[in-house]
């Protein structure tokens, strides 16, 4: 099993690139997948094509949510993080005939998302030993890995925009797997699709990491997104599609 994680400020092109990620590793027929999305702004699912209020599957906040506020459940005997984790694998778990899917969903009380993340790390440990390849999309503040849902790591993407923030998230996303002792084998910058050309150069430079490549900007991913269709279904042949072929290439995913 190798776990790929994918950050970057919102807007860069974070969760499109998971999604495209995932139609290279389906396509190249290096299944099953489990995809798990922290964003709290749930967009994975719908980029890979599920309805998880058709399917019937909750997301680990609404599963908390449900067990200790609206059926009034009690912390005490089963400890609440194993209780969660026997309700995503009954009701958190989406299961497709390529990929698996998991979300954490929005916070289940202000400002708070320990018990869902401690949920997700319990699951993470029984779960994984069954994939290929495990696919996080994590987002900007970086919460869940500050909180360890996952102590190893194979490669780290970051996908940077066009600002000089995003540079400063690079730094501070780096330290921060130092500062926690996560273990991984790659760090990767990657251009997302708005980043500029002629800043290419000064990439390695200014964030002291690899970078892989840019994604290209493509309407037709641009379209798929905003009608809410499924990235998996792009043609083979779309820019988008291509150039995430190529970093997935030059990160030694052939």
């Amino acid at each position: 099993m190798k776990m790929l994680v994918t950050m970057g400020r919102g807007g860069t092109g974070k969760t499109s690139l998971v999604a495209m990620m995932t139609k290279y590793f389906v396509e190249n027929e290096s299944t099953p997948i489990l995809l798990v999305d922290v964003d709290p702004d749930q967009n994975l699912a719908e980029m890979v094509g599920v309805d998880l209020e058709r399917e019937g599957v909750k997301t680990i906040s609404d599963l908390i949510t449900e067990t200790f506020i609206k059926k009034g459940g009690t912390s005490i005997g089963i400890p609440p993080t194993e209780r969660i984790e026997t309700a995503i694998f009954e009701r958190g778990l989406y299961e497709g005939d390529t990929f698996d899917l998991i979300a954490v969903g929005t916070k289940w009380i202000e400002g708070c998302y320990c018990l869902p993340d401690a949920a997700l790390k319990g699951a993470l440990q029984s779960l994984t030993k069954n994939y290929k390849y495990v696919l996080i999309d994590s987002p900007a503040g970086l919460e869940h890995l500050n909180r360890r849902i996952t102590a190893r790591i194979n490669d780290i993407f970051d996908v940077i925009g066009p600002s000089n923030k995003s540079f400063e998230h690079v730094k501070r996303a780096y330290r921060i797997t130092q500062e926690i002792k996560i273990g991984f084998d790659h760090f990767y910058v990657v251009g997302g699709c708005l980043f500029p050309e002629n800043l290419e150069k000064d990439v390695e430079a200014k964030t002291g990491q690899s970078y892989l490549g840019k994604i290209e900007f493509d309407k037709r991913v641009q379209e798929f997104v905003i009608a809410g269709r499924s990235l998996l279904d792009l043609p083979s042949d779309s820019p988008g599609y291509l150039s995430v072929k190529r970093l997935m290439v030059n990160a030694g995913y052939e």
